[in-house]
């Protein structure tokens, strides 16, 4: 009788060692971050690790995290954004006329500073898509051009405090309803949630993955994964249940990470974006609408550079001139320390967030170390350049 793929799943050749060296990337990624967090936790006398520092690495990395994930699709495609910083401090500034001086109620004023943000992506999408002009030289006059409104905005001045509701959208918690004075229930309840629903999910795939006879990774290298991070999620839970609980922030962050890694794994939408990035000439024969799907990929950034705009202004409680100074640096760097690829095509909204989150550490624990803001840029600079010679260094093999 004739054997199936299904009767005989194809396994990675040579084993485990083969394939820990063929997701080199993948693998090492989380590595890295596990051991740049456990050499800060010691050299830190354990303060990294504590709730109240953990609450504040939250806090203090949202908005590029969320960035991070629009400008990753912008690199997927093949281009780059460097007006990120200055639009959401645009954003910023028009929230705070609205609420702060013209008493808006912050639901409507939030929407129209979305569809700001939306409007200002479409508007340099507009130029890269139909018009052909490199994306570096557009989004830099809009760098120019924004960072250059928010001053006209604010006239120069900061210009605060929030209401208090909108606040919460950075510097609330999660309520606990079952009145927890050591524990927020609620909150650990909701990480322990997380942790299940990562174990099912990704036993399923495997499962889909074996029964459909496609290459996947072998039995302990899965187990070994799933276990760590499902540790890592009700461990980390726990630490910010024992503080305040879960920060608001942070649910919104966990949706769009879901979102839009469901967008790049699962669609069309997603799919055609990767093509695009790794080849346009051949997308466009393909029958994608390359030029729409550039266009589509600026929208989006613009309307996260907006939220995370929001989410910095309702943390500091004030609109600055200043903010968004250098946010675009931190954002390009997260995507490619997390395993983008500067010439396109290659990325994953995982490897993005791990990247935000090894600056947002060492940022961190450096600052806890006492060492100065000039040493800190050296450091970061050499990792993002060891990063992408690491890219350039597996592309060329």
């Amino acid at each position: 009788m004739a054997t199936t793929a299904t009767d005989n799943p194809v396994r990675p050749s040579g084993g485990g060692a083969a394939f820990l060296k063929n997701n080199l990337r993948e693998y090492g990624l989380l590595i890295s971050l596990i051991a740049i967090m456990l050499f800060f936790q010691i050299m830190t006398d354990g303060t990294l690790f504590q709730p109240l520092n953990l609450t504040n690495l939250i806090l203090q990395n949202s908005y590029i995290i969320v960035m991070a994930l629009g400008m990753l699709l912008v690199i997927v495609a093949g281009h780059i954004d460097l007006s990120v910083g200055s639009v959401s401090g645009f954003v910023g500034a028009v929230a705070a006329v609205l609420m702060v001086q013209l008493k808006m109620h912050f639901v409507p004023a939030t929407i129209i500073c979305l569809v700001v943000g939306g409007i200002i992506g479409a508007a340099q999408g507009y130029w890269v898509a139909f018009y052909k002009i490199p994306a570096f030289i557009v989004t830099l006059a809009g760098m120019l051009v924004f960072k250059g409104l928010a001053l006209a905005v604010l006239q120069g001045s900061s210009v605060g405090p929030f209401p208090a509701n909108f606040q919460l959208l950075s510097t609330g918690f999660i309520p606990d309803p079952f009145s927890g004075e050591n524990l927020r229930i609620l909150s650990m309840a909701i990480g322990l949630v997380m942790a299940g629903a990562l174990l099912f999910t990704q036993i399923r795939s495997r499962a889909d993955r074996l029964r459909h006879g496609m290459d996947t990774e072998p039995q302990a290298f899965f187990i070994v994964k799933i276990l760590v991070f499902a540790g890592m999620i009700a461990a980390f839970t726990y630490m910010l249940s024992t503080y305040r609980g879960l920060p608001n922030v942070l649910i919104v962050m966990l949706l769009l990470m879901l979102v839009y890694d469901f967008v790049t794994s699962k669609t069309t939408v997603g799919r055609r974006i990767y093509a695009l990035g790794g080849n346009e000439k051949a997308a466009r024969l393909s029958g994608i609408n390359t030029q729409r799907l550039t266009f589509y990929t600026f929208i989006n950034m613009g309307v996260l550079s907006a939220l995370a705009g929001l989410i910095f202004a309702a943390r500091l409680n004030t609109a600055t001139p200043k903010a968004g100074l250098g946010f675009e640096l931190d954002v390009i760097a997260a995507c490619f320390i997390g395993g983008a690829s500067a010439s396109g095509g290659v990325g994953k909204v995982l490897g993005a967030v791990i990247g935000a989150f090894i600056m947002g550490v060492m940022n961190n624990g450096m600052s806890i170390m006492g060492i100065g803001i000039d040493y800190q840029q050296v450091i970061k600079g050499l990792v993002l350049l060891a990063a992408v010679c690491v890219d350039v260094y597996n592309k060329n093999k």
